[in-house]
């Protein structure tokens, strides 16, 4: 296992590389020195979305939802807590599908909200509908370095 990790910055997508030995909750991004982990899901467009995917070395949890979803209304202050006690283990990020419908295509995502895991920018787990606070905490932990 390599001695850093990278990550992408929450505000200006770029790669930064985190030492494994420093708290990585502390981090900040080398180019616009914003905090890399500000413990919320960050929305992301399709391009966006595409550079988080691919080149962060920790796990990304994607929530592909919509403003007019009641489920997905129901799920956003979960998917938020999940966020504030999870990262930096794994980067939590948001995809409105009515903004973004052929990432949502791409995905195949066909009812929301859909969550889905990537890890080494490969979809790892996938889940539909919403889930508690305990079981999405359970299914993160499984999948983060």
């Amino acid at each position: 296992m390599s001695d850093t990790f990278h990550v992408v910055c929450p505000k200006c997508d770029a790669t930064n590389r985190i030492p494994r030995d420093r708290p990585a909750d502390a981090a900040k991004c080398g180019h616009c020195h914003a905090r890399l982990f500000e413990g919320q899901p960050i929305a992301l467009t399709t391009q966006r979305f595409h550079k988080h995917v691919a080149e962060s070395d920790i796990p990304v949890i994607a929530d592909f939802w919509a403003a007019w979803c009641g489920p997905c209304r129901t799920m956003a202050p979960i998917f938020e807590r999940a966020a504030r006690e999870l990262e930096p283990r794994a980067r939590f990020v948001k995809v409105d599908v009515d903004s973004e419908p052929q990432l949502a295509n791409e995905y195949g995502i066909q009812g929301i909200p859909a969550l889905i895991a990537f890890k080494k920018g490969q979809v790892a787990a996938r889940r539909a509908g919403v889930t508690d606070l305990n079981a999405l905490k359970g299914w993160v932990q499984q999948l983060a370095i």
